[in-house]
């Protein structure tokens, strides 16, 4: 996927999950943060960001930030990014074989989806999860509790007993990391859950990207999950 515009600045503050100041050529600028985790690791005074112009000329923030130089990797932080590049990877034919139908938000019984896919005679249901926070490049998920997260591999492990296929992809937004693990200290109960869910049938898969300042692409490279 592509963004439009972006420049770059160097990031202030954070003055809550939603907005940021960011210092763009001289000026203070008030950001939208596409991303509510905590991202502590990654949104340090003076980290350099990328942000894009917004185009809704009604909007109370002229730019959202996308992406951050941490230490010298890019990192993509757009929560939306995910769902966009394993939208695009599937109709590029590389990530599931032989798809013949594909919609997104897809709703089954109290469940909703982020995908639902028909290739051959499988009928499966797609989780996806963004992954940014990184430590001696391993990588983990996720950065604060969520029980929202829970409930989806508890969906997901439902769906398999109705004889569906069942996936949860995370999208790492970096390269070249080493290996994938879920955040126990963080969350002991999703990871306690993921491992539980893979065993019943629930596949586990992490992908990492390439990420420019403008740019993210799923790359055909699958990151090791550790569980």
């Amino acid at each position: 996927m592509k963004y439009d515009g972006i420049v770059e600045g160097k990031f202030i503050r954070r003055d809550n999950r939603f907005i940021a100041q960011v210092e763009i050529n001289g000026n203070v600028e008030i950001c939208h943060v596409k991303n509510t985790g905590r991202c502590r690791e990654l949104l340090t005074e003076g980290a350099e960001v990328y942000i894009e112009p917004s185009t809704n000329p009604e909007r109370k923030t002229k730019f959202s930030l996308v992406t951050v130089n941490k230490k010298g990797r890019l990192v993509n932080m757009d929560s939306q990014a995910p769902n966009k590049v394993v939208e695009e990877a599937i109709k590029e034919g590389w990530l599931f074989d032989n798809v013949t139908y594909c919609k997104r938000e897809y709703t089954y019984g109290n469940s909703r989806f982020d995908f639902y896919i028909e290739r051959g005679e499988e009928k499966a249901f797609i989780e996806v999860k963004g992954v940014t926070l990184e430590n001696d490049n391993v990588v983990s998920f996720p950065d604060a509790p969520s029980e929202r997260a829970v409930k989806h591999l508890d969906e997901l492990y439902n769906a398999v007993g109705q004889g569906y296929g069942a996936y949860v992809i995370f999208v790492v937004q970096m390269s070249d990391v080493d290996y994938f693990v879920p955040n126990k200290i963080n969350h002991k109960a999703f990871a306690d859950k993921l491992k539980e869910v893979r065993s019943k049938g629930v596949n586990v898969l992490a992908y990492d990207c390439n990420v420019t300042r403008d740019e993210l692409v799923l790359r055909d490279n699958k990151v090791e999950v550790r569980l």
